[in-house]
């Protein structure tokens, strides 16, 4: 069934069209495992730095099977078993947990790690790093440590006109991974525009999820009265996805569960399109499609606009505690 038909349903039938791809990355995916099979290999508690996805039902549900969530190394008992989050860590963070000792298993997605391993390719080639992100973001955070003194985060066009830089023949960019694709473009051309010699990344830095979820709710959202996306308000792919929205032309807004839904502000709307960021777990998802159809939205139609099916190995000293191949 099109898009066209989609809307052209039965009249006076609501309509509730679920976008895919999305929910949970493969980087996501490969981060929550490991928490969940540290805990098998380990026992509990495991530590884990920083929240392991930004998602409050999923760390509440590691936490309930023993996780403990810290945002200092010095919160982790020596010799304790402790997981980098998704997002990645600065080096300063990985001096810190050897000289305490801990048993470090990295969930880091392997396109941040992409990220940082450019990071310092350009900075041993004397380059001001330029990065484009949000700046407290935890991703940025841990870009930005694998050289600080070089390293200079901008977040819109206007930064980069007011950026002073020692020599502009020797400058680099790179992108935090779950940025909107418009406004990094724009970004990146008013760099090149002030700054014709600046390197790049050899591939784009936003990590595919990201790129496929919002060109699903672009596409979805040119044919539905109302977008919503399941994730929590500190996730940077899912508050995206409402701006890709809303960049469209259509209402979009973030809700974290299906509790955040009020019939009241539904009064109106025929058809709405639901999807979910890259932390947000598919449970989420069929809870929000459930309150739904007890407001009338009855009709429900499943829409696969970009395929799939990409797997991340986990980190070796995981595997091999838990007696598996890495790939």
């Amino acid at each position: 069934m099109t898009l066209t038909q989609i809307r052209g349903t039965t009249s006076g039938v609501k309509t509730l069209v679920r976008v895919r791809p999305r929910g949970f990355c493969a980087g996501v995916v490969r981060a929550v495992d490991i928490v969940e099979l540290a805990l098998e290999a380990y026992g509990s508690p495991v530590y884990v730095h920083h929240e392991i996805v930004h998602n409050r039902y999923v760390v509440d549900q590691l936490r309930r099977r023993g996780a403990i969530f810290v945002e200092a190394i010095g919160e982790v008992p020596l010799g304790a078993v402790l997981v980098f989050s998704a997002h990645g860590v600065p080096p300063r963070v990985r001096a810190e947990a050897k000289e305490r000792q801990l048993k470090v298993i990295d969930a880091t997605c392997p396109l941040v790690t992409k990220v940082h391993l450019e990071a310092l390719k350009f900075a041993r080639e004397g380059r001001t790093l330029i990065l484009i992100g949000h700046r407290d973001h935890q991703e940025i955070v841990g870009t930005s440590g694998e050289a600080p003194e070089q390293t200079v985060v901008v977040g819109s066009v206007e930064e980069v006109d007011q950026l002073q830089v020692p020599n502009p023949e020797r400058l680099a960019f790179l992108t935090q991974t779950t940025l909107s694709l418009y406004d990094t473009q724009e970004i990146v051309a008013r760099l090149r525009e002030r700054f014709p010699s600046i390197a790049g990344p050899a591939s784009d830095d936003i990590c595919y999820a990201t790129q496929n979820r919002q060109e699903a709710v672009e596409g979805l959202a040119r044919e539905v009265e109302l977008i919503l996306v399941v994730g929590s308000a500190n996730s940077s792919n899912s508050n995206r996805l409402v701006e890709v929205a809303q960049r469209v032309g259509v209402a979009a807004r973030l809700i974290e569960d299906a509790s955040d839904i009020d019939e009241t502000s539904l009064e109106g709307v025929k058809s709405i399109g639901l999807t979910a960021g890259a932390s947000a777990p598919e449970v989420l998802v069929e809870q929000v499609s459930q309150r739904l159809s007890a407001f009338g939205f009855t009709n429900h139609r499943d829409l696969e606009l970009i395929r799939e099916d990409v797997r991340f190995t986990l980190p070796a000293e995981l595997a091999a505690r838990l007696g598996r191949a890495t790939n």
